[in-house]
């Protein structure tokens, strides 16, 4: 909402009148002369889907970068898969490992549907529903499902042709550190991309490029 406002052209136009006049009454004796840019506001794109970044350019000549939210899509491509294994076995009457592998990927169809990574300017946080509610706390750990970037430890996206499981350990929940591991419910370039870009690079920077 705060971006929508400042994009606005009437906004623009008198934010930058103001400016004007303060730099016109304002005489400084180390100063002969103040530049500034009349272009206050700008929006950067980056290459993560859903991202960018809104700068402001002072009149110092300084810039404050504020970067918006990324939600990956959903992928369902492992519940699927899961699935179709379960039929398989059933098909051919294995149904003791049909029915936990089946059950398994009815979850994570279930999950896939309403759980959202939601990674904002300052953490990651994990919320439920087109509405994104509260997921409320960790049913393992205790605690907000929400941790900053800066107290990740490492993070690792595992089997990057075919994106698995999510792992990244944190500092946040206890100090001496909290692993959390997460099925890929999500776009795997995505998530790494965001990950990238927010955490910081993995330990062994995976995925590759192809």
């Amino acid at each position: 909402m705060a971006s929508t406002l400042l994009a606005a052209p009437c906004f623009l136009s008198l934010q930058n009148r103001e400016v004007g006049g303060f730099l016109r009454s304002f005489r400084s004796p180390n100063y002969d002369k103040v530049k500034y840019n009349q272009g206050l506001l700008r929006t950067r794109n980056s290459g993560t889907n859903g991202g960018g970044s809104l700068v402001v350019a002072s009149v110092f000549g300084r810039k404050v970068k504020s970067t918006q939210t990324v939600i990956p899509e959903p992928d369902y491509r492992i519940p699927i898969v899961l699935l179709g294994l379960s039929g398989g076995l059933a098909y051919t009457n294995n149904i003791l490992p049909a029915a936990p592998i089946g059950l398994l990927g009815l979850l994570l169809l279930f999950q896939t549907t309403r759980v959202r990574f939601v990674f904002d300017d300052e953490a990651l946080e994990v919320k439920v529903g087109e509405q994104l509610q509260n997921s409320g706390e960790n049913v393992f750990v205790g605690g907000k499902n929400r941790w900053k970037y800066s107290t990740f430890v490492n993070w690792e996206l595992w089997w990057p042709n075919f994106p698995i499981l999510v792992y990244f350990k944190e500092r946040q929940t206890k100090p001496e550190g909290q692993v959390h591991f997460f099925p890929v419910i999500f776009n795997g370039k995505q998530l790494y991309d965001v990950m990238l870009e927010r955490a910081g690079p993995s330990q062994t920077s995976g995925p590759k490029d192809s």
